[in-house]
Order: C-alpha cells, then sequence, then structure tokens
C-alpha cells in the first residue's frame, strides 16, 4: 500500500466515524474498472473496515459477477434493469455466479435508471423470484435523461414523485431504497422531503452514506470529503497506470534506438 493509499484509508475512516459512510462503490459498467484496479481499492476499503459494491457492467455479465465474487464484494449493482424478463435474467445470473451460501452474505440489487424501468417495476414485481432481490436503486442523471431532462433536474419536482412512487412500492416488498447519480449538497432537501425510512443509503459517485444518520446536519461536509476522497481515488489511478506507461515509454525508446535501422533492413516494419 503507498503513502496515498493510506491517506486514503485515513480519510474513508473519518467518513465511517463522523459521516455515517458504509461503503465504497467501484463501476465495472460506466467506469470501467479494471480487476487490478478494484483489488487494490479492496485493500483500501478493508483496512477503513468498510463494505465495497461493484455495479457490473449489465443484467447477465457472468465475468463480471465472477470478477466481484473474486475481489469479495458485499453488494453487487445490475445496471438499466427495464423489465421483467431483465430482472429474471440478472437473479438467473447470481445463482450461476454465486454458490448458494455465499448469496446468502452478498446483496443483490438493480438500477431503475429509466422512465421504462419505473414503468415495468409492476411488472418486475410479479417474479416469482422477486424475493431474491434485496434492493434497487434509483439512477436520477440517466432516469433524467430518460425523460428529456437534464442533469440539473436530478433534483426537481417530476424526479422526485419518481422516487417517492418507486420507494414506496420497493417498501412495500421488503426492499432496500437507495439514491444515486448526480448526488451533493443540493440533493439533501430532496432526500429528507422523501420521509422518514424510505431512504436506506445515497450514494456519491464513489462512496455509500447509511441513512436516516447521513442526513444530519453535517450531511453536506461529509458529501464534500467523499468528493475529496474520489479524487485521491483518480490520482492514485493515474499514477498507478502512469509508471507503467513509463516503464513502456523507455523499452520503446531502447527498442528503437538499437534496432529501428536493423528492422527496416530485414524487411520488418513496425508502427
Amino acid at each position: 500500500m503507498n503513502l496515498l493509499e493510506k491517506k486514503m484509508v485515513d480519510v474513508l475512516k473519518d467518513l465511517k466515524e463522523n459521516h455515517h459512510v458504509v461503503g465504497v462503490k467501484a463501476e465495472f459498467e460506466a467506469e470501467g474498472t479494471r480487476l487490478e484496479e478494484s483489488l487494490r481499492l479492496k485493500e483500501v476499503v478493508t483496512k477503513a473496515g468498510l463494505e465495497m459494491t461493484i455495479k457490473i457492467g449489465g443484467c447477465e455479465a457472468i465475468r463480471d459477477m465472477y470478477e466481484a465474487r473474486v475481489i469479495g464484494v458485499n453488494t453487487i449493482i445490475a445496471p438499466m434493469v427495464e423489465s421483467q424478463y431483465a430482472l429474471k435474467k440478472f437473479l438467473s445470473s447470481i445463482k450461476l455466479a454465486f454458490p448458494e451460501e455465499e448469496r446468502k452474505e452478498v446483496k443483490f440489487l438493480i438500477n431503475i435508471e429509466t422512465i421504462t424501468g419505473y414503468n415495468n417495476f409492476d411488472d418486475m414485481l410479479k417474479l416469482k423470484e422477486i424475493n431474491e432481490l434485496t434492493g434497487v436503486v434509483l439512477g436520477r442523471v440517466d432516469m433524467t435523461g430518460s425523460l428529456g431532462l437534464t442533469r440539473e433536474d436530478v433534483n426537481s419536482p417530476q424526479l422526485f414523485d419518481i422516487t417517492k412512487t418507486l420507494f414506496g412500492k420497493a417498501k412495500s416488498n421488503n426492499m432496500e431504497c437507495v439514491i444515486g447519480g448526480g448526488v451533493s449538497a443540493a440533493t439533501l432537501p430532496f432526500l429528507r422531503d422523501l420521509g422518514p425510512g424510505q431512504v436506506d443509503r445515497y450514494e456519491t459517485r464513489k462512496v455509500i452514506f447509511q441513512c436516516p444518520a447521513a442526513l444530519n446536519s453535517e450531511a453536506d461536509k461529509g458529501i464534500l470529503k467523499a468528493v475529496g476522497f474520489e479524487l485521491m481515488w483518480l490520482k492514485n489511478k493515474r499514477d498507478f497506470y502512469g509508471m507503467i506507461f513509463e516503464e513502456d515509454r523507455i523499452r520503446i525508446e531502447m527498442l528503437q534506438t538499437r534496432y529501428d535501422k536493423l528492422i527496416a533492413e530485414a524487411g520488418g516494419v513496425y508502427e
């Protein structure tokens, strides 16, 4: 563990102790997180005493699930689930990737992030295997996009009504409810107005907060600290791949210096 990663552990410990943070998230989907990155992140998260969530690449992303199992994650989220059939595919894939005894230790959630998924949620609830689903995450940025709105509309009355209705149905089926997408200090009134017991967690791009405790008067500071953690993580990733790039650059220059003319004389080519 390098010096920056040790500082990241300290930041997460502060977030855990003072801002009710319970986990850190990585995405095989939108972020394109690589296995080696997620393993390094897992070490940081574990030392901070937090849980790790992975958003996989799709409802049937079996390889992503295998890798999540190798990492040892606590929660898996499937994105862009828009129909009963997609949900059924996700729940079936879980059984292929995780033995029964391990499934008991992992939470499985789906992202509802389009108006199509929202409109089809009642149909999803009719699935006979629905009790195998732990909960739902409302992806607000994509939801606004699917409605023809912009990112600036994530806290709009229209999104609030969608959230209230979706979470009401989910709670009636004993599901956990999570808010994601465009979370900032400006989101806090939105979350508080949903009412007691409606939101279990909210998440920035990387950091997951537990409700209702994380809706206290210090919540805005916690969100800013979470952004600071994300910046540290991005810099750590940059430095990690930068070292690999530098090693390759030196090797390339050495080979070109030694063999450029000889390769040409032998009739070889390279780009």
